[in-house]
């Protein structure tokens, strides 16, 4: 028992030294998404901490194992839809991202997993449909 503590407190100092951090890059003001005011403070509060540039990192993402995790969070957010480069889409990967955007605030997000330590971000029922509508989707 003793050498598996061992084990894993040596695996725990040995990852810190494994590079996963998030960067965020210099942002371009005229590429960020220009969207109504209370649209804009839903989705800073609640998404931008995976899917824009201005990621404001909590003060476990630079301990590994978390880090790993929130690396790869932010990277598949980002890849997903990333609000900070909003202007750099065609129209067309615009008009998809709103439908998924559509879609995913009643059902996927934000993350349950993200929701446990930002319990802010939760959505209520009126910005989820402040939301849905400001992508102007309707439902199938």
């Amino acid at each position: 028992m003793k050498s598996v503590l061992i084990f894993i407190v040596v695996l725990l100092v040995a990852i810190q030294f494994i590079p996963a951090k998030v960067v965020n890059p210099k942002s371009n003001v005229s590429l960020e998404i220009k969207a109504p005011k209370k649209v804009m403070k839903i989705l800073k509060k609640s998404c931008y901490d995976c899917h824009s540039n201005e990621v404001k990192l909590p003060w476990y993402a630079s301990i590994a194992p978390a880090s790993f995790f929130i690396k790869r969070h932010v990277s598949l957010g980002r890849e997903w839809v990333n609000f900070s480069i909003w202007n750099s889409y065609t129209a067309k990967q615009k008009d998809k991202k709103l439908e998924q955007i559509f879609r995913s605030v009643y059902h996927a997000m934000p993350l349950p997993d993200y929701l446990k330590l930002h319990k802010d971000a939760r959505l209520t029922q009126k910005q989820k449909n402040i939301i849905r509508n400001w992508t102007g989707k309707t439902p199938y």
